[in-house]
């Protein structure tokens, strides 16, 4: 079996894959573990021309090489904050009226995608087999074949892939496609995902699809499939309750005296519904007087892509939001909702949810939402919280237990809240066991090996000794 080599956008430090990193960084560092490889990417660093320039700066954590790079000014401006940021993720999250083109951009954004490939190719030995994740990186396998690598090459998408109506606003949405198909296999989140795909193939693409995942477009043939990412429930739950009577949790619950806690964590992005859950709360206690004073809304949602304009607005919309309800609402001892714009540990935030009763997430779109599948795991079973989930989350599939809820309607998602402060013990227990055996059959295990399995079960390329890349 040949070495991993993992492609992703940001490299996780091997301290970070070890503490509070997420569940891309804890997936690809257990498969990496493993077979042994390589992770290559953007080390997250601003430099000049002449360190981007040199080679990779290399770290060795037993089996694993971290391989990082740095991005010049213009680089990043055109790859990151541009095309990545400004066009491709509100388009893909639906948000049309969000997104802005332009052609420097995205030409800086398959420059750096070329510059990428050809500094990860010095790295590459024949047998590898090379997983790429994220809409960052959807012409690499392309900057790869034009530089004659035929090594099985995988694509997994971690955030919606849209209908082909809502693609077709980005001017290049074909070039992209085209880019697409130079890979093996595709991995997507949701079964919606890849229909999408699909129908853009044979309506726009002139290609087919046949046997429910081989794709045949721009002359070339790959395969396509759905991969839940997941978490590891039971070390969330250990982890949880290992925590529980840490300071901040018993600082926490003296503070609350007694009330309800609803909990929700989210990036700062206008993706997640963020408004639109603050609204629905305040609806709660607008429309159900007797919890006024019995319950709070704990809001983490750290800062993200901070030097991007819509990214600024959401920011001040929700400060206004936050501070517009707490003064209709608070009280000299209370305060409705609790706006944390900081980051915390992973750690801290898997008992904080354990004393939650409610677990509030709701975004407008989302890939998976794993925040979603850590709330349930981290949960006590003998009295859980209830999941209180957006039916746009890719999460909605699996988590039959939760409370679905459309987010455009905020009467609905207060009705909601309505209901699991309410409760019955017993329904909220079935609830959590139905959720929690969901989180078992598809754990982040499960979705890492099968991608896996399916990649290297791919046809090579090329029929040559081994493949390999030339």
């Amino acid at each position: 079996m040949g070495r991993l080599i993992v492609v992703s956008n940001r490299v996780a430090t091997p301290t970070e894959t070890k503490g509070s990193a997420g569940g891309l960084a804890v997936g690809v560092f257990g498969a990496l573990k493993d077979a042994g490889g390589v992770w290559f990417g953007w080390s997250g660093d601003v430099v000049s021309e002449t360190v981007a320039n040199a080679g990779p700066a290399l770290e060795q954590d037993g089996a694993v090489t971290f391989a990082t790079v740095g991005l010049t000014r213009k680089d990043y401006d055109q790859y990151y904050r541009g095309f990545s940021n400004a066009t491709l993720w509100p388009v893909f999250h639906y948000r049309n009226d969000l997104a802005r083109y332009e052609r420097e951009e995205y030409a800086g954004y398959r420059r750096v995608n070329a510059w990428l490939a050809h500094k990860l190719i010095k790295l590459l030995e024949p047998d590898d087999v090379i997983w790429i994740h994220d809409y960052h990186l959807i012409p690499f396998a392309e900057a790869l074949r034009s530089e004659g690598v035929t090594n099985r090459i995988g694509f997994f998408l971690h955030i919606p892939f849209p209908a082909p109506q809502i693609l077709l606003n980005i001017p290049p949405h074909e070039e992209l496609v085209k880019s697409l198909s130079c890979y093996d296999l595709l991995g997507f989140q949701t079964a919606t995902d890849q229909q999408a795909f699909h129908d853009y193939v044979t309506r726009h693409a002139r290609g087919t699809v046949s046997n429910g995942n081989q794709v045949e477009a721009f002359g070339r043939k790959l395969r396509t499939g759905v991969y839940r990412i997941g978490v590891f429930p039971d070390e969330i739950a250990d982890q949880a309750k290992r925590y529980e009577s840490r300071q901040h949790v018993l600082d926490l619950k003296q503070s609350l005296e007694g009330r309800k806690l609803i909990m929700s964590v989210d990036r700062l992005d206008y993706s997640k519904g963020l408004v639109e859950r603050f609204r629905s709360f305040e609806l709660l206690l607008e429309r159900s007087p007797e919890w006024r004073g019995n319950v709070t809304l704990v809001q983490i949602a750290p800062p993200t892509r901070s030097d991007v304009a819509t990214y600024q607005k959401i920011r001040q919309d929700l400060e206004y939001e936050a501070g517009r309800i707490n003064g209709r609402y608070s009280g000299l001892d209370y305060t409705p909702i609790r706006y944390l714009n900081q980051q915390y540990d992973r750690w801290k935030l898997m008992s904080l949810f354990r004393e939650s009763q409610i677990g509030f997430v709701t975004p407008l779109h989302d890939g998976m939402n794993l925040v979603a599948k850590e709330y349930v795991a981290a949960q006590n079973p003998d009295d859980p919280g209830v999941l209180v989930l957006s039916i746009f989350a890719g999460a909605a599939a699996e988590l039959s237990g939760a409370l679905l809820v459309n987010p455009h309607d905020a009467i609905g998602m207060s009705e909601a809240l309505q209901q699991a402060l309410q409760m019955p013990l017993a329904e909220r227990q079935r609830r959590h066991e139905i959720n929690m055996a969901a989180l078992r059959k598809n754990d982040l295990g499960v979705w890492r090996d099968s991608f896996l399995r399916d990649l290297r079960s791919v046809p090579l390329r090329n029929t040559g000794e081994g493949g390999g890349h030339k």
